[in-house]
């Protein structure tokens, strides 16, 4: 066991010695004493010449007191003691504080602590009352003064704009507890009054009045189907038979293989190709960001399951893109039997068949229709329009095919469905020309490639309010007459003037 009998220095050298060495009865005593009297001189020559220098101790960084501009943190509290005004002396004094500390600094660091806060700023607005550092002159009373001003300054615009907020959350707040509580009365009103007695209902200004306000969800599938109707007589019986044919053409579909298919079978798996794969494509990019009509998805199934029986329904018609947005919106709202049996009909109607059927010469009518309204309601962005050669095919073709649900935001368009299925195909003109004014100033900074993309792709953003608005402002009037009027006599003009009026689709 080593122990230290006693200290013997060396210019500062501690030497520890072993007992056994040292004690005096040992008989390594005398040579032990002769080694250590040569290390000693040998040491104390070495010191003599500095080559053993000692080396200074590395200062100690500065503690949470120390003068600085820390952001964040707690610190204790600071003495309550007045600040004398520094003068250059001071300042050069506390200089060499930055460039390291110096004998005695300590003391000189804890007289030039901060001592106008009790805490410790949190955010950079609140530094502009904290005092300088101590290696900078401090500030004068004027700035100090200025200072203080512009903080209260910021804190009263903070404090109006955290009102401003609140405020604003508390007429959304209201705006909603609004809307619920009419959305309740109305279904109230609809599950009572109206749909018991829908026949003798549904054409009384009340119930259209309270059509026009949109209807509330938990109705809105059984007014649709009920305005809709069923002129075709499809029952659900007669679903499942197009269903299951069509189970069996995908099945044989996916068994047959091309090489050993007669001319005859050719033509018919153009077909299946046409319309099987198309849907299956088709489902895959209908409302992408729900993710509910993809593969693995709730809806998926049914989806695939509607068109499938339609196409075997129709097969004039077939499968057309643009459709799956229609029967996905009536998936929505009704049954599967339901939505199948209101998608059938609702492309029977003259001006869907029309545009899924690709009448060139019926769709001209419809385009020089809505083209009369468009220069009677929007003279200004019809002459824009003409201008740059932008035809109504460019963008009311997507409108159509979809019946806006592609287009528009989803409750915006579920609520032009409700008065498309009140009003019928008139409804549907008149919200493209309410989507028009809605973005007419817009639209009038436009060229033509611009304005053509906008209106393809619509903001995300537009408020059903705002747009409604617009349709309302739109008069469905041109010389005294209604859409119908208007229509009807491009019907009967057969002349080529009336037929270059509007030009055709474009594919």
């Amino acid at each position: 066991v080593l122990i230290q009998p006693e200290s013997m220095f060396a210019d500062g050298i501690n030497l520890f010695v072993p007992h056994y060495l040292y004690h005096p009865l040992s008989p390594c005593t005398f040579s032990f004493q002769i080694c250590l009297s040569l290390l000693l001189n040998i040491c104390h020559s070495l010191s003599s010449r500095n080559l053993f220098s000692r080396k200074p101790k590395e200062p100690k960084p500065p503690s949470q007191n120390a003068p600085g501009w820390r952001l964040f943190g707690k610190v204790p509290l600071r003495e309550n003691t007045t600040k004398d005004p520094k003068d250059s002396f001071t300042i050069q004094q506390e200089y060499p504080v930055k460039v390291g500390p110096a004998p005695g600094s300590q003391v000189q660091l804890s007289a030039a602590r901060r001592k106008n806060l009790e805490f410790e700023p949190l955010s950079t607005t609140a530094l502009i009352l904290e005092d300088r550092p101590s290696n900078l002159p401090a500030k004068s009373v004027e700035e100090a003064m200025r200072h203080k001003q512009e903080y209260d300054e910021m804190v009263a615009g903070a404090k109006r704009r955290e009102l401003k907020e609140a405020q604003k959350k508390k007429r959304r707040m209201k705006e909603r507890f609004k809307q619920e509580d009419s959305i309740a009365n109305a279904m109230v009103i609809w599950n009572n009054d109206v749909l018991p007695n829908w026949d003798c209902m549904r054409n009384t200004r009340r119930v259209r009045e309270l059509w026009w306000q949109g209807l509330p969800p938990s109705v809105r599938g059984r007014v649709w189907s009920l305005a809709i109707g069923n002129e075709l007589n499809i029952t659900p019986e007669l679903f499942e038979i197009f269903l299951s044919r069509a189970k069996e053409r995908w099945k044989s579909f996916s068994e047959t293989s091309s090489e050993n298919e007669t001319e005859d079978s050719g033509s018919l798996q153009a077909d299946r190709e046409s319309s099987l794969d198309l849907i299956k494509l088709d489902i895959s990019r209908t409302f992408p960001s729900l993710f509910i009509f993809q593969k693995g998805g709730p809806y998926h199934d049914l989806l695939h399951s509607v068109l499938g029986a339609y196409t075997c329904y129709r097969p004039d018609v077939g499968y057309v893109q643009g459709m799956s947005f229609i029967a996905a919106v009536l998936i929505l709202n009704l049954e599967e039997a339901d939505a199948f049996i209101a998608f059938a009909n609702l492309l029977n109607k003259p001006c869907q068949m029309a545009f899924f059927r690709v009448d060139h010469d019926l769709m001209l009518k419809y385009f020089a229709a809505f083209e009369v309204f468009f220069e009677e309601n929007l003279p200004r962005l019809f002459n824009h329009f003409q201008i740059n050669n932008l035809t109504p095919d460019l963008y009311l073709i997507d409108w159509i095919f979809t019946l806006y649900s592609k287009s528009l935001p989803l409750d915006v368009a579920c609520r032009v469905w409700d008065v498309f299925c009140r009003d019928g195909e008139e409804c549907l003109f008149r919200t493209g020309l309410g989507i028009l004014r809605l973005y007419q100033e817009v639209l009038l900074q436009m060229d033509f490639i611009h304005m053509a993309q906008f209106l393809t792709r619509l903001p995300d953003d537009m408020a059903a309010d705002n747009l409604f608005s617009c349709i309302t402002a739109t008069q469905m009037l041109s010389s005294n007459r209604k859409w119908g009027q208007v229509f009807s006599a491009l019907m009967k003009d057969g002349s080529k003037e009336m037929a270059n009026h509007s030009p055709a689709p474009r594919s």
